[in-house]
């Protein structure tokens, strides 16, 4: 199997942001042949209309040019006010404002992830990214699902120390790359 090249985007700006950290900890639990690079959406002006009339901006260029070119795609996704958070939201608004034939979730594998410091670990956001991304032509890994409720006693300086955790996140990336190539076959 070739290498799979697998682009991470956090819904957080925090840089100690407990999405951030499970972000990196998926990169940590992939099985071989899966690398992880992470995108930052620190630089992406919030979407409008008259910016894109403009020409794409360079931050929204990169990351379409980044999502495109990835095999598949991990969403760390926040839960803030009980949906997708205001920087995640604003990407997936520049992404899919790109034309048919340049649009970055069409047929695209993604995973979805949440940490959140409540007991659900962000199970609303990742119903409401599910059908964001599902709406947009992203092929969204059905199970198993991450959610990391608590996440506070989970992580120890950016770092995942809940074996059950790393072991349900190290399910998923077996997942994820089975449904990556699948989708890959499914749509050459």
């Amino acid at each position: 199997m070739s290498n799979l090249n697998i682009l991470g985007i956090s819904g957080s700006l925090r840089a100690k942001s407990v999405n951030l950290a499970a972000l990196k900890a998926c990169g940590e639990v992939m099985p071989a042949g899966m690398s992880l690079k992470i995108a930052a959406l620190d630089d992406l002006p919030m979407y409008n209309f008259d910016l894109q009339e403009k020409g794409w901006p360079a931050a929204v260029q990169s990351l379409r040019d980044a999502m495109a070119a990835a095999d598949g795609v991990i969403f760390a996704c926040p839960e803030f006010n009980w949906t997708i958070s205001a920087p995640l939201k604003n990407a997936i608004d520049w992404l899919s404002r790109f034309p048919a034939g340049q649009q970055p979730f069409q047929n695209k594998p993604i995973a979805l992830i949440s940490a959140t410091g409540g007991p659900l670990g962000g199970a609303r956001v990742q119903y409401d990214a599910r059908r964001v991304m599902g709406g947009l032509g992203g092929m969204v890994l059905g199970k198993p699902e991450v959610f990391i409720g608590m996440a506070q006693n989970k992580f120890v300086d950016g770092k995942l120390t809940d074996e059950p955790t790393r072991k349900f996140m190290t399910d998923q990336m077996v997942a994820f790359q089975d449904w990556i190539v699948r989708m890959q076959r499914a749509f050459a």
